[in-house]
């Protein structure tokens, strides 16, 4: 039986679909941060944390309800306007995989491998399997690149 070779331009283009998944989640976050905006976030919390059948009373979430609380119209449109930000970023990051250019790549390792340090961080204030999931993910996809560049001449 022969193995079969995963070519390595599906690989690309499996990571460029990931980092617009990244972007299209970012983009809901902004639109729906500005749709927040002079509502009251603390009733809005409340009904989605009821809605989804939890208690609200809980610590943990009466906590989130008490920081979402005190956000004002300034501090929203700045998780807007970032969101948007990053989500430009990971359409980039994206293209350049999807269209297998080489600047794409290198843009990818630049992004990604910069943002492990706060990942790392983060992790430490705040454990989570999820947290843990999102740091492999990127430390693989770093690394993949890497080894690409290192041992794939640049595609024409």
């Amino acid at each position: 039986m022969r193995s079969m070779k995963f070519p390595h331009k599906h690989l690309l283009r499996l990571i460029g679909l990931f980092k617009y998944f990244k972007a299209a989640l970012l983009v809901a976050v902004g639109i729906g941060a500005f749709k927040l905006l002079h509502k009251d976030l603390a009733a809005v919390l409340t009904h989605w944390i009821e809605a989804c059948g939890l208690n609200p009373g809980a610590h943990l979430l009466d906590a989130a309800i008490g920081k979402v609380a005190n956000l004002g119209p300034a501090q929203i449109k700045k998780i807007a306007f970032g969101s948007f930000l990053y989500a430009a970023l990971f359409i980039a990051e994206g293209t350049g995989l999807w269209l297998r250019k080489r600047w794409g790549e290198w843009l990818t390792v630049i992004i990604t491998g910069s943002l492990v340090p706060v990942e790392i961080y983060e992790l430490h204030r705040h454990f989570s399997a999820a947290k843990v999931g999102v740091l492999v993910v990127n430390l693989i996809i770093v690394a993949y690149l890497i080894y690409h560049i290192r041992t794939e001449p640049a595609a024409k």
